[in-house]
């Protein structure tokens, strides 16, 4: 599976040359260098037949679509996951701010209650098996 990868990424590799000395080309083209462009064409059909065999030869790879607007913005992909993974982390601290309050907010209730309600909130923790107040 690694052979057939690396196999994969070279044919890619060579398809995005070969596409970039054909926009040189094509930029500045001369009738003289038609012949050059058309062996250019050639060989880009080439790849792209070579890179259709060797599809089936590679496990079926996901990729979120957020990775394809980081490469049309010109961004590096490998940064996706670098921004994914701080994305998760904020989210992580604002979730567990959000829990701890919560937490605070169910004890003070907890304290609350059992001032007014001492009776009904001893029955509530015996039948939750709480020994003790939670503060």
């Amino acid at each position: 599976m690694a052979a057939s990868l690396e196999n994969l990424e070279t044919q890619l590799e060579m398809f995005i040359e070969n596409v970039r000395q054909i926009r040189i080309i094509v930029g500045d083209f001369q009738p003289q260098g038609q012949n050059v462009l058309n062996q250019k064409i050639q060989a880009l059909v080439a790849g792209l037949q070579e890179i259709d065999k060797l599809k089936s030869q590679v496990p079926e790879v996901l990729i979120p679509l957020e990775v394809f607007d980081y490469i049309d913005q010109g961004r590096n992909p490998q940064l996706y996951t670098k921004d994914c993974m701080e994305k998760a982390l904020a989210k992580n601290e604002e979730v567990k701010g959000k829990i701890d309050a919560y937490r605070k907010f169910k004890a003070h209730l907890m304290v609350e209650l059992g001032n007014v309600f001492p009776h009904e909130l001893a029955k509530y923790r015996a039948i939750r098996g709480e020994e003790r107040p939670l503060n």
